[in-house]
């Protein structure tokens, strides 16, 4: 019977389907709310790897690939509009935070001696970061980036949660209700507000939308026109009279300029909505992906107006080169039969739950994989190259960026994300972790459990500093503060703690803002650990 087992095992699917299955099971036992998830797969592949078994490298790099791929194209859009919003303060905590992690790697590995690639494993384990891992296996090619990052994972993913749940406790902090005493840099990087304006101004009395130019330029739109029991579509020939009711939506700011611009703010929108309506419409359709609402021009071709955009349950304002994603909800204002109208554009060509583009993913992988096998020179470093890790997930982000470049469709349906960076992960990490189990006791013997209180270290240094940089230099709510600290360290199960104690989404949004500038500089900072250690 055992010797069929082994000869089973030999067999290359056998074996990573069975560290799949394993890993799996593994994955969704919970301890007081805590799990491993994918990370099980790890574990359970290092069991296999101590065993003699080995997963292919080939399948290890596909998953790499696909897994950095789906994190590129969902982090892309995001990044580079945070980069232009004043939640580049959240991205600066995850700055700060992967800067003490990193120096923390530095004196750890230069007082103890260790190996660069395990230094540099401890790091990514300590920050649950996985394209930290994958970024030191490329680097330095050594399976004792694995061995670190499965011994430091454990109190990675502990320590925060841990943090996230008693220190709220231990200070009687009711986040909520310090929440709406603190203002914090953003509320959903833009969300947006909504705002009723009485025109009193003589000036505009008696002249269109368009030659009063109002809101051009910036985030707001009229949606619609209150006058008297009337409500009118509002479009940019739109004749306005002195006491019309404009309902305006976009950032405080910008509504706040046009008040003062037309009149006054009031209380009372007289809501008769006459014909007008307000829907929601779901982009469904294959064509619409990647369009802006610019090109689309609704508002002149179909006389329908969008007053704010729902992506991954965040509301946003629209703005003219927002590019469409499937699933993306419009709230749109108009009469019944024009919404109507519109509503055909965005309707599902077939009804799918997922549509993996398979041209654009195969060429979005083969641009990132020959862009990461060309040498970068960095000064006083030598050279280096961004490899299967580093040049997809470059090309991923500056095509998830801009959405459609040419025949590569990059917005695909979330599921569909889901299921190729979900996919990736298994595959890679049942390939990293063969290979860490074959030298785990090996480094354990050696270096002793002196590694364990490394990793320790590794995660409470940057845990403690990025805490203390956005509670008290950039004066950050408890909220804020705590779900911009579960970004920096890559923190998944530390951010679903937190959401489960305060009913908002504050925390998930300075996570969301926090996470893309921890994935991409943990990446790169790895790769130059392990030139410059």
């Amino acid at each position: 019977m055992e010797e069929v087992l082994l000869e089973l095992l030999e067999e290359p699917l056998v074996l990573l389907f069975l560290i799949l299955f394993l890993g799996s099971m593994l994955g969704k036992a919970h301890i007081k709310g805590i799990s491993l998830g994918m990370s099980a797969v790890l574990f359970v592949a290092m069991a296999f790897g101590h065993a003699g078994f080995q997963v292919s490298d080939t399948v290890q790099d596909l998953g790499l690939s696909l897994f950095i791929v789906a994190v590129g194209l969902q982090a892309g859009p995001k990044f580079f509009r945070m980069m232009r919003t004043s939640g580049v303060v959240y991205g600066l905590v995850a700055v700060v935070t992967i800067a003490a992690a990193a120096g923390t790697a530095l004196l750890i590995g230069s007082f103890m001696e260790l190996d660069p690639a395990l230094s540099v494993g401890l790091m990514a384990g300590a920050l649950t970061s996985t394209p930290g891992l994958a970024a030191a296996l490329e680097a330095s090619g050594e399976a004792a980036a694995s061995v670190g990052y499965g011994i430091a994972y454990p109190f990675g993913v502990l320590a925060v949660v841990l943090f996230v749940q008693l220190y709220p406790r231990l200070f009687r902090i009711n986040m909520e209700q310090e929440l709406d005493d603190k203002t914090g840099p953003v509320r959903s990087e833009d969300a947006p507000d909504v705002m009723t304006i009485e025109v009193d101004d003589e000036d505009a009395h008696k002249r269109t939308l368009k030659e009063l130019q109002v809101g051009r330029g910036t985030s707001a739109v009229v949606s619609r026109v209150i006058r008297g029991t009337r409500n009118i579509i509002s479009l940019s020939d739109t004749v306005i009279l002195k006491g019309d009711h404009l309902v305006t939506v976009g950032k405080k700011e910008d509504l706040e300029e046009i008040r003062d611009q037309l009149g006054f703010e009031v209380t009372d929108p007289m809501e008769n909505q006459d014909h007008v309506q307000l829907q929601q419409i779901t982009v469904g359709a294959e064509d619409m992906v990647g369009k802006s609402l610019s090109e689309l021009a609704l508002r002149g071709k179909y006389g329908v107006t969008v007053t704010r955009i729902e992506r991954g349950g965040i509301e946003y304002n629209q703005r003219p080169g927002w590019r469409l994603e499937q699933g993306d909800v419009l709230t749109v204002v108009s009469s019944e039969d024009r919404i109507d109208e519109v509503k055909k554009l965005f309707q599902r060509k077939n009804l799918q739950t997922t549509n993996i583009h398979l041209f654009s993913l195969s060429l979005i992988l083969l641009i990132g994989v020959t862009a990461g096998m060309i040498p970068v020179t960095i000064p006083g470093l030598g050279s280096i190259t961004l490899g299967v890790a580093g040049g997809p997930l470059l090309a991923a982000l500056l095509i998830g960026h801009f959405g459609r470049l040419g025949p590569i469709r990059a917005r695909f349906f979330q599921p569909s994300n889901t299921v190729i960076r979900d996919l990736g992960l298994a595959l890679f990490l049942a390939g990293a972790g063969t290979t860490a189990g074959e030298g785990l006791v090996e480094v354990l013997t050696e270096e002793g459990l002196w590694l364990i209180g490394a990793g320790a270290v590794m995660t409470l240094v940057p845990l403690a500093v990025g805490f203390l940089v956005a509670r008290f230099l950039f004066r950050l709510s408890v909220m804020h503060s705590l779900g911009s600290l579960c970004g920096g360290m890559t923190s998944t199960p530390g951010l679903g703690v937190l959401n489960q104690m305060v009913s908002r989404e504050d925390a998930s949004i300075a996570y969301a803002a926090a996470y893309p500038f921890a994935l991409i500089i943990v990446a790169v900072v790895s790769q130059l650990l392990v030139v410059l250690m």
